[in-house]
């Protein structure tokens, strides 16, 4: 009888106890978050023009170069349709800015169509600048290649809200750190690679930059902190 109830007592102790570690867990693991690296200040911002009021500044930008041929750009768009705006187009502050020149804003219209797939675009943007603005644009991004002869690239980048480019200083695997390879950057994502979509610029870093805001808002943004070795659940950012 005796040992029934000390088994009784410890089972109901147990059961009491996980829900408490369960939230202590839960309330460490949110103070030891840690931000997307800042690669790059000072991004330009897009002109401000009577036929478009997109901005970079106060969003939170996933930014690519289509140029004067967007839909030789078509399987780049489907990857960050359907593997990155499909994701976060519900969470706050969110944009896809694609830049063309203007002589090809019918051709941009027509893949905004191919992808659209009657679905909600607002976030998605196609926006005409002359090819002067384009390159400066791009030239006020961290990069380690160059617009092609139509001012296009298949990589596209990440721009906060206060026009800082996110990235990564040190993109080493697990095995190139063990072996004490030395460190080299990240500072956009290939757009036809989707293994790079998914598992970078997707699954982590613009978790991380989301988690970051999120923090920065309950007060507990901490800019020393660095990558994330935890991700959380964002759905309050939704």
């Amino acid at each position: 009888m005796k040992n029934n109830q000390v088994k009784r007592n410890l089972v109901l102790g147990i059961l009491f106890l996980l829900p408490v570690m369960f939230v202590l867990v839960l309330s460490l693991s949110n103070d030891n978050y840690n931000t997307l690296e800042i690669v790059h200040e000072n991004v330009q911002d897009l002109p401000q023009r009577s036929d478009s009021d997109i901005q970079l500044k106060d969003h939170l930008t996933v930014l690519g170069f289509f140029g004067k041929h967007p839909k030789e750009q078509s399987t780049p768009a489907l990857n960050l349709k359907e593997l990155i705006y499909d994701k976060f187009k519900g969470f706050k502050k969110f944009q896809i800015v694609i830049l063309v020149t203007p002589e090809s804003k019918t051709e941009a219209e027509e893949l905004f169509k191919e992808i659209a797939s009657y679905e909600d675009m607002r976030f998605w943007h196609f926006v005409t600048l002359d090819e002067s603005s384009i390159q400066k644009v791009f030239q006020s991004l961290k990069s380690d290649m160059q617009l092609n002869e139509n001012l296009s690239t298949e990589q596209v980048f990440i721009v906060d809200t206060d026009l800082k480019q996110r990235g990564r200083t040190d993109d080493r695997e697990d095995w190139e750190k063990k072996k004490n390879l030395d460190p080299y950057p990240l500072y956009s994502y290939s757009a036809i690679e989707v293994a790079e979509l998914k598992n970078k610029l997707s699954a982590e870093d613009l978790r991380i930059l989301f988690t970051e805001y999120r923090e920065r808002r309950k007060g507990n943004y901490d800019s020393t902190q660095r990558r994330a070795n935890d991700l959380k659940d964002h759905s309050d950012e939704q």
